[in-house]
This record gives structure tokens, C-alpha cells and sequence, in this order.
């Protein structure tokens, strides 16, 4: 992997190439100290990868993202500030690591840039497809969506609920469904959307999930027994 350091702190810039160094498959192609030398880096030599900073003067590392669009290198956001955390996965990037960086969780990071580069796409929605990341307890959690059984309106949130607890998170259901991919997920009721592959049974007019009884509404019923190939 190529990557490009974009950080407007020099010792920050040094930090980062140390860690890499010690990476036999990362190479340090280049770094910047500002966003718009790195969109000059870019169009004379691409990268795969991208460890950008946030916080940059005339444009931000966030800026600099949706500038790039599409076809632009696997990026993980290295940034002092938890607080664009939501923001920064909105633009499904790889990952997020707060200063001072771990070498760890440095590892950790190139692991998830990998299977993007690995997967030959320069979209990261293919690597988003398998999770999504909501805010627990003040903590940015990145949460599989294989491990939700469904998810349940209540009030302001929506209670994604596993098979062993439940995250409450501040948003609209609605919001919650168009997040979660159709292919995997479908709606039952207006307060209940489940997972096709989670279900039991049906019983009693209800769906069982996880030995818990969730309603099906009429107005949605036809549409379950047709995806699910109900006989």
C-alpha cells in the first residue's frame, strides 16, 4: 500500500512515519502539510491510502473527502477531536483513530484498509455493506449488521437490539431503515423493521426472533410472506 500523511502538524506528519516504517507492506509516498497540497499530491501521483488529519487550515480533512468523491484512496482520519467521529464514518471511510495514535490500533486501522484495497473497489461502501457505527455511551461503536436482530421505534430512538443487549440510538426509525440494507433487512411494522435471516417463526400472527415476539402489522404482511416464500 502507498499512502499519503496529511496532517498540518509536522510532529504529528514524523509520528505517522515512524509507525509506518515498521510496516512491511506500507510505503510512504509522500505527506502534506495542508489539504490542498495533498489534492495537488494526489493528481500528480495517486495512493491507495490516505491518514489524514481534520482539524487543517483553508480546508479541512473532511472537506478535502468530499472533494475527492468517489475515486479517491481508502482513508483513515487520524484526528485529536472524538467529536467528528459520526461525521467522518457518514463519509465511509475506513476508519478513525484519535491522537496520540497506538500502534495497535494503527494496525488495526490498515487491517480495515486492506480488505477495502484487497476487495479491488475505490468505493468504500462495499467494505460499509457489513456494519454500521452508532454512538454508545459517548463512544463511537462500530456495530456488525449480522449482529442486529431488529431494530424497534421508541419514542426519539430506535432500540437496535443483538442477542445479548440492545443500543439505544437518538434517530427517526426511518432514518435507521434507510441506513440498513434492504437485501438483509425488511419493515413489519411501522415501529419494527427485523432481519430476514434472523427470524424463527412466524406464530400467532408475530415473527420470533431471538425467542422474542415481534408484531407484524397487516399493511406489511403480504410483502413478508413474499419475501420470505411463504407457502
Amino acid at each position: 500500500m502507498n499512502c499519503l500523511i496529511v496532517d498540518d502538524n509536522k510532529i504529528a506528519r514524523a509520528t505517522l512515519k515512524q509507525l509506518a516504517a515498521q510496516i512491511s507492506d506500507l510505503k510512504v509516498a509522500g505527506e502534506a502539510s495542508s489539504a490542498l497540497e495533498a489534492c495537488n499530491l494526489l493528481r500528480e501521483k495517486p495512493v491507495d491510502l490516505l491518514l489524514l488529519d481534520i482539524e487543517m487550515e483553508e480546508m479541512t480533512g473532511l472537506e478535502l473527502t468530499r472533494h475527492l468523491g468517489e475515486n479517491r484512496p481508502v482513508i483513515i482520519f487520524i484526528s485529536a477531536k472524538e467529536e467528528y467521529a459520526i461525521e467522518a464514518f457518514e463519509l465511509n471511510v475506513a476508519d478513525y483513530i484519535t491522537k496520540p495514535v497506538q500502534p495497535a490500533r494503527f494496525l488495526q486501522a490498515l487491517d480495515r484498509a486492506r480488505e477495502i484495497i484487497d476487495s479491488k473497489s475505490e468505493h468504500i461502501n462495499v467494505h460499509a455493506d457489513a456494519f454500521l457505527f452508532i454512538r454508545d455511551s459517548n463512544v463511537v461503536k462500530r456495530l456488525g449488521f449480522d449482529e442486529i436482530l431488529y431494530a424497534e421505534a421508541m419514542g426519539d430512538y430506535v432500540k437496535l437490539h443483538t442477542t445479548h443487549r440492545f443500543y439505544a440510538v437518538h434517530s427517526p426509525l426511518k432514518t435507521v431503515e434507510e441506513r440498513l440494507p434492504a437485501q438483509r433487512f425488511i419493515r413489519v411494522h411501522r415501529s419494527y423493521i427485523v432481519a430476514v435471516d434472523k427470524i424463527d417463526r412466524i406464530e400467532q400472527g408475530a415473527l420470533v426472533i431471538g425467542g422474542k415476539p415481534v408484531p407484524v402489522a397487516d399493511a406489511y404482511r403480504n410483502a413478508l410472506n413474499k419475501r420470505l416464500n411463504v407457502l
